[in-house]
This record gives C-alpha cells, structure tokens and sequence, in this order.
C-alpha cells in the first residue's frame, strides 16, 4: 500500500476544498438553515408530531442526508473528472500505484468533505430546533458509511462522464428527487398502502431510516436492514469502479 500517494491525492483535494471554504462548505449550510427556518420553525410548529416526534426535529436526519447524499456525489464526480479533463490522469494512470489507493485517496477526501458538512448541518440544526441524539456513535458510523457509499457512486460518475453537464445528471435528476420521495419529510407510514411497498424500492429509504433510528430510535425500516441494504450497495459500487480501472472504461481513450 503506497500511503505517500494515498496522502498527496488526499491532501491535493482537501487542499482544493480549503481554497474555496465558501462554495463547498457556506453554500450548503446556508441552503439548508433555510430549510430548518421553513419547514422546521415556521412550518413545523404548526404540525402535528410524527411517531412522538415534533416535526422540526423529525425532519433534521432527512435534511442531513439530503445534503451529505449530493455534496459527496459532487465531490468525487468533480475530483476524478477534472484529471479527465485536463488530460493530467494518463500520468497518474502511469503511476506506480493501484486503482486502490487512487479509490482511497479520492474517496477518503470526498467522505471527509461530507462528514465535515454534515456536522456542520448539525451543529447549525440546534440553532432553529430542539432535538436529540439517542445513539451518537450508530449517527456517527451512519454518517461516514452514508458518505463513503455515495463518495464511491460520485467516483464512478466522473470515471463514466465525458462532460461537466453529465456529472451532474444523476444528482440532479435522480439522487436529489430519490431524497425528497424517501421519507426525508414524512414518515412512510403515511402513505397509501401500495406506494408504501413501491417506496422500499428506493435505496435512499434505507439510507434516511437508518440515521433517523440514530436519532430517536424510530425508523420506519428495520435498521438491520438499513446497513445490511447500505453495505450492498457500497459493494456494488465498488465492484463497478474495480471493473472500469481493469478494463480502462472512459480512462485510457
């Protein structure tokens, strides 16, 4: 394991976040106070409580995850994409070093971007409502394994688009409105019984679920389950990225 270059690539891209303190880390707790401001002291006094829960406090977990889901995506579509771009890649593609220890320092620097952000939110969150943490270790494990999974699908994107405008396609029109549809403001158990079925086709349920548990203990899916289906689809992903570095798919031409 050459850990000399796992650090240059980990540096070079916290280094870059650093560099632009108000894009990558303000912009998104800025963006997402606003949505404590509206939906959780404006909106949410005027709700009824969710499971026990008061709705402000209810939709904090949906809100973190919501942010921490597509910031990752954006980091490591962004980090890997931009060596693509400025033709910089074949040199480290001709590096003595393994698709892993690129994976780990790209991956590495894009989960601790959304880690940061995420307890930023978090912090920020007890400015405008009042909740409570029952398992802080389980929100903390959920937080870093939700950041990794989606550094690793962030990662394979950038390996697979071939122009900005597709880096953020999947973000934009798929993550973002899987995030809004997977219980980030509501429980599942209001909807109608059929869609409550069809909604646990979407992997972001899981991911929600799981860290609102870490939370109050409550979840509307087994949280076994919540990891088991994370830790799934983190090996896909992996797999994905380990079969486009073996085969050069979108890296070598």
């Amino acid at each position: 394991m050459n850990i000399h270059a796992i650090r240059a690539i980990y540096t070079f891209e916290m280094s870059r976040t650093f560099r632009t303190l108000f894009q990558s880390i303000a912009t998104p707790v800025i963006t997402t106070s606003l949505y404590f401001v509206v939906f959780g002291s404006a909106i949410g006094s005027r709700m009824v409580s969710i499971d026990g829960v008061a709705y402000g406090a209810y939709i904090v977990p949906g809100l973190i995850m919501l942010t921490v889901l597509t910031e990752s995506l954006n980091n490591a579509s962004f980090g890997i994409y931009m060596p693509k771009f400025a033709g910089t890649i074949y040199e480290m593609l001709s590096a003595p070093i393994s698709f892993v220890e690129v994976l780990a320092g790209y991956v590495g620097a894009a989960a601790s971007k959304s880690v940061m952000l995420g307890s930023l939110i978090l912090v920020t969150a007890r400015l405008f409502v009042p909740f409570e943490i029952q398992h802080p270790l389980a929100m903390f494990g959920f937080l870093i394994l939700t950041s990794v999974t989606f550094s690793l699908l962030g990662f394979a994107i950038g390996i697979w688009a071939d122009s900005w405008e597709k880096t953020s396609i999947v973000p934009t029109l798929i993550v973002t409105p899987l995030t809004f549809l997977g219980g980030s403001f509501y429980s599942l158990s209001m909807l109608p019984p059929v869609w409550q079925k069809i909604t646990l086709f979407n992997p972001v349920v899981y991911l929600i679920n799981g860290f609102r548990w870490s939370f109050y203990g409550k979840s509307d899916v087994n949280v076994v389950l919540s990891v088991s289906m994370t830790l799934l689809f983190m090996l896909i992903c992996l797999s994905i990225i380990a079969w486009m570095f073996k085969t050069g798919y979108k890296l070598k031409n």
